[in-house]
C-alpha cells in the first residue's frame, strides 16, 4: 500500500485512498475531461432502443420484456492509466462499468470483454472480469458495502487504473484494491456501460469524466 501511495504522489496525484484532507472537500476536478455532454450519446455506441438521454442522464433500460444477452453502451476512445469518475442510480437488475475492455466484434449484441466495476445486489463495489475469465476478481465485505452504497439514490463510482494496480471506490470508500498478475491481460481499453441479460431492468448514469495519467 505504501508503494502504491508513493507512486501516485510522484505523479502529482492524491493518494489512491481517501485522506483526512479529502474528507473536508472533494478532490479537485482539474485535468478531468467529460465523456458525456449531457444531451446526446455522441462518443458512444449502443443499441438505440435500449439507451437514451433524458433530463441530462443516460438511461439504459430493457423494459418491458428484458433481453437474453448482455449488451453495452461503448465509448469510442481507449485509455490505459486513468482516474474515471461517474455517478449511477441503480433501478434493479444488474449492470456495471467496463474499463480497459475490448469489443468482442458482435455487431448485434455490442458485447465487450474486460474489467468491470460491478453494479448490482451483492456485487456493488466488486471487480468482475466480463466475458474473459468470467469470475469475480475481488469483492468488498458486506459491512463495507452497507457503509458505502446509498440505496435508491445517486452513487459515485471512482475507478483508478495505474499499471497493474486497480482501485475501486464507492462514494469515496475503497471497496477493491487489486493487482493484476497475468501478463497477457491488456493494460489499455475502452470504457463501456452494461445492460445485463435477463428480466427487465434500468440503470441511470451521469457526470462521466476521466483524467488520463499517461501524460
Amino acid at each position: 500500500m505504501r508503494n502504491i501511495t508513493a507512486l501516485f504522489l510522484c505523479l502529482g496525484l492524491s493518494s489512491p485512498f481517501p485522506t483526512q484532507e479529502g474528507k473536508a472537500g472533494k478532490e479537485k476536478e482539474e485535468g478531468f475531461v467529460s465523456l458525456f455532454d449531457g444531451r446526446t450519446l455522441s462518443g458512444w455506441k449502443g443499441r438505440p432502443e435500449l439507451w437514451k438521454v433524458k433530463d441530462g442522464v443516460i438511461v439504459g433500460s430493457t423494459k418491458p420484456n428484458g433481453i437474453t444477452f448482455n449488451t453495452f453502451l461503448i465509448g469510442e476512445k481507449e485509455y490505459s492509466n486513468f482516474i474515471l469518475k461517474l455517478e449511477f442510480k441503480f433501478m434493479g437488475g444488474n449492470s456495471g462499468v467496463q474499463f480497459r475492455s475490448r469489443p468482442t466484434g458482435d455487431p448485434q449484441r455490442l458485447a465487450v470483454s474486460g474489467y468491470q466495476a460491478d453494479i448490482g445486489e451483492r456485487y456493488f463495489g466488486a471487480l468482475y472480469d466480463e466475458a474473459r475469465r468470467n469470475r469475480l476478481l475481488k469483492s468488498p465485505d458486506n459491512p463495507t458495502v452497507a457503509k458505502a452504497y446509498k440505496k435508491d439514490d445517486w452513487n459515485e463510482y471512482e475507478i483508478r487504473a495505474m499499471g497493474e494496480n486497480l482501485h475501486l471506490l464507492l462514494n469515496g470508500i475503497p471497496t477493491v484494491t487489486y493487482q493484476e498478475s497475468e501478463k497477457d491481460i491488456p493494460r489499455k481499453g475502452i470504457i463501456a456501460l452494461q445492460l445485463h441479460g435477463g428480466p427487465p431492468m434500468e440503470v441511470h448514469f451521469k457526470n462521466i469524466r476521466i483524467k488520463s495519467l499517461d501524460g
